[in-house]
């Protein structure tokens, strides 16, 4: 039994969408979210400057005494996992849970004609993180599409609207063309432009999110290594806490839209490099 938070990282808001399925399935747990924006979007930025930041943003939640990290940012998880992972799981013992695997594994058992298309910002596709996840299994043809503006519009609170619609029927006729019936939303901003998204892709494309299986992996974590809050007594219940590295005016009202009530208060933390307020 650990009383303590499980850290959430994001470049942003998208990581919200991993944070309140993390929420729905580990209710008596409490929530230490980090929003690295003074920084957002990761995507277009070089691979190892992404690392640098991510490992910031982490290293300031594990001296917060999280009990788990989970990096919900398939850039970041591109750009720094193994680092993540030798730096607070061996060496600080604490586990860290990222959102790459969960869907490649949930992408193979769902899709039927073993066509699987891969949205998400450039790092990520470049990176090749989901070809390389998606490797082992025999027979896939794995289509990838960088869709860059998509973390533009969700940052800005449009997830609607003819001009978003214009850019996703560009961005997703690669996919359509090849004929996939499993489209990996690889960026964690992508599960909240899910209505357009599958507005063009059409019903017969089944679209997989990390969020749901990230939150299992976490649940399985905990619940292996024991680290399971202890019972609420009556009257209580978790006070999570939101942080930005940014100024983030609009991160209070945006971050409730996609979240919900949960998100009370949100403070701003200046990081070790001189990063945020």
């Amino acid at each position: 039994m650990d009383n303590a938070p499980i850290g959430i990282f994001d470049s942003g808001l998208g990581g919200l969408t991993v944070a309140r399925a993390v929420i729905d399935k580990l209710p008596d747990e409490q929530i230490l979210y980090l929003g690295d924006t003074a920084h957002t979007p990761y995507g277009p930025r070089p691979i190892a400057e992404v690392r640098r930041y991510t490992l910031e943003c982490l290293d300031e939640l594990a001296s917060r005494g999280v009990k788990a990290i989970v990096i919900a940012c398939n850039t970041a998880t591109a750009a720094a996992l193994s680092d993540a992972r030798e730096r607070y799981w061996i060496d600080a013992h604490i586990p860290v849970i990222e959102v790459i695997t969960p869907a490649a594994r949930q992408a193979v058992t769902s899709t039927r004609n073993g066509r699987i298309g891969v949205i998400g910002t450039n790092a990520t596709i470049h990176s090749e993180a989901y070809a390389g996840a998606l490797a082992a299994v025999p027979g896939l043809a794995v289509i990838q599409q960088a869709c860059p503006l998509f973390v533009d519009f969700v940052e800005r609170g449009v997830t609607t609207g003819l001009e978003l619609e214009v850019v996703a029927r560009e961005y997703l006729e690669p996919l359509k063309a090849a004929d996939v019936d499993t489209v990996i939303l690889g960026c964690t901003h992508y599960p909240l432009l899910t209505g357009v998204i599958g507005r063009v892709m059409g019903d017969g494309v089944a679209l997989v999110t990390s969020s749901e299986a990230t939150a299992n992996v976490a649940y399985n974590e905990l619940t292996d290594r024991e680290l399971l809050h202890g019972p609420w007594g009556k009257g209580e219940e978790p006070a999570h806490e939101f942080l930005t590295t940014g100024t983030g005016d609009a991160f209070p009202a945006l971050a409730r839209r996609f979240l919900g009530p949960e998100v009370v208060r949100v403070r701003e933390v200046t990081l070790e490099s001189g990063i945020g307020a």
